[in-house]
């Protein structure tokens, strides 16, 4: 029989806070946080498209660098929330007023809770080209266009099925009243392929 999902046991850390400005700018503040926490990965939603970027020796490279025509620039004008992760801990920043919401969930040692690992299908059945370190995929049907930061080849698309995964843990709370886990918190971990980890 097949497992699910599989409940493990370990602590995390959640710190919440609002800030009115981001030191040198967007750009700079991602990848000196990145540093801090070993995030790697970042995805951003902003109003003109989806940005993908990968932190390597405390420099950001953003999709938009590689793939000009098909994502957007990494500007604090147009984002409305972006994510960056890796294996330990989850940064995520937010447009709030005039400031920036910002949350931090980092795992912990410890068997103070519960969670479980869940593999999230990606937007991407063709592969289009490869180059420094992003590979451009598209959907057939949709016609939608993104850039994640992995190196695959032609061969790892077969034009039918998503072969792209991203890593997401749920964390688990037990209800009080019912003893019922529920989910109340999630981060993205990685993006990888076919749920298995790719190579950087």
């Amino acid at each position: 029989m097949k497992t699910i999902r599989e409940i493990k046991r370990g602590r995390r850390q959640v710190n919440s806070q609002i800030i009115e400005k981001l030191a040198g700018g967007l750009a700079e503040w991602l990848p000196t946080q990145a540093l801090d926490l070993e995030l790697t990965t970042l995805l951003a939603h902003a109003d003109d498209g989806v940005i993908w970027g990968r932190v390597q020796s405390g420099k950001l490279t953003t999709s938009h660098e590689v793939f000009d025509t098909v994502s957007p620039p990494l500007r604090a004008e147009t984002l409305q929330q972006a994510r960056l992760f890796g294996p330990r801990a989850e940064l995520l920043l937010w447009r709030a007023g005039a400031g920036w919401g910002l949350r931090v969930i980092k795992d912990e040692s410890g068997e103070e809770g519960e969670y479980y690992d869940e593999a999230q299908l990606l937007w991407g059945n063709l592969w289009e080209q490869s180059r420094d370190g992003f590979t451009l995929v598209s959907e057939g049907r949709q016609g939608l266009r993104h850039a994640p930061p992995v190196d695959l080849a032609s061969g790892d698309f077969d034009g039918e099925h998503h072969p792209l995964r991203l890593q997401v843990r749920h964390y688990l709370t037990t209800d009080p009243e019912t003893g019922l886990l529920r989910v109340t918190l999630s981060r993205l971990i990685q993006v990888a392929h076919n749920g298995k980890e790719i190579e950087r």
